[in-house]
C-alpha cells in the first residue's frame, strides 16, 4: 500500500506516480467535505504546522493555513519579517529553533533553490516545498494536475502546451516533472 506519512515533498520529480494518485483521491475527499456547512475534519488533531514564507504569497500560504485548519491542526504562520532571522539568526538556528518545539510539519517558501532540503536537515517534522528559487513549487504542479485528472480522469498520454517563461518557472518545472510521471 502506498503512503506517503512522513515523507517530505521537495519536488514533483520525488513523486510516484501511486503518490499523485494517492494525493489526488485525498484531494478530492476533502474537496467534497469543505462543501458541507461544518467544513472542519480533526484528522490532524493534535499536530503543528508551521507556515514558513521568506518571500510574500497571498494564495499558497492562505491555502496552507486554511487546509491545516480545516485538518484540525494548530497553524502558525510564521512572521519571517519579524523574526530574529532579521537580526542574523541563520536559517540553521530557526530551524532548530522551531525543532525544539515539536513541530510535525513546515510549510517553506523561499527565494533560493534547495532551502526547503537545508531546512530539513535540522528538524525532525516533514517539509513541504511552497515554492523555492527557480527550482519547483510542487504543491502547485500537483493542484494542477489534479485539476487536468479531476476534469479528465486520466493523466497518462495527455500532451500538453505550457506556455510562459520557460526557463524560470518553478511551477512550469514541477508541471512537467508530474505530468511525466
Amino acid at each position: 500500500m502506498v503512503s506517503i506519512k512522513g515523507k517530505n515533498i521537495f519536488g514533483t520529480k520525488d513523486l510516484t506516480a501511486e503518490e499523485f494518485y494517492l494525493i489526488a483521491e485525498k484531494a478530492k475527499e476533502y474537496k467534497e467535505l469543505s462543501k458541507n456547512q461544518d467544513k472542519k475534519i480533526n484528522v490532524l488533531r493534535g499536530r503543528t504546522i508551521i507556515n514558513v514564507f521568506f518571500e510574500n504569497s497571498t494564495r499558497t500560504r492562505i491555502s496552507f493555513e486554511l487546509a491545516g485548519k480545516r485538518l484540525g491542526a494548530d497553524v502558525i504562520n510564521m512572521s519571517v519579517s519579524s523574526s530574529s532571522l532579521k537580526k542574523g539568526e541563520s536559517l540553521m538556528d530557526t530551524a532548530k529553533t522551531l525543532d525544539a518545539m515539536n513541530t510535525d510539519l513546515y510549510v517553506i517558501r523561499h527565494s533560493v533553490a534547495g532551502t526547503c532540503k537545508i531546512f530539513s536537515s535540522f528538524v525532525r517534522g516533514c517539509v513541504i516545498n511552497a515554492g523555492d528559487g527557480a527550482n519547483e513549487h510542487p504543491t502547485q504542479g500537483i493542484l494542477d494536475v489534479f485539476t487536468i485528472y479531476e476534469k479528465l480522469g486520466y493523466i497518462k498520454g495527455l500532451k500538453v502546451a505550457i506556455v510562459g517563461d520557460a526557463l524560470h518557472s518553478r511551477v512550469l518545472r514541477s508541471n512537467v516533472y508530474l505530468l511525466k510521471t
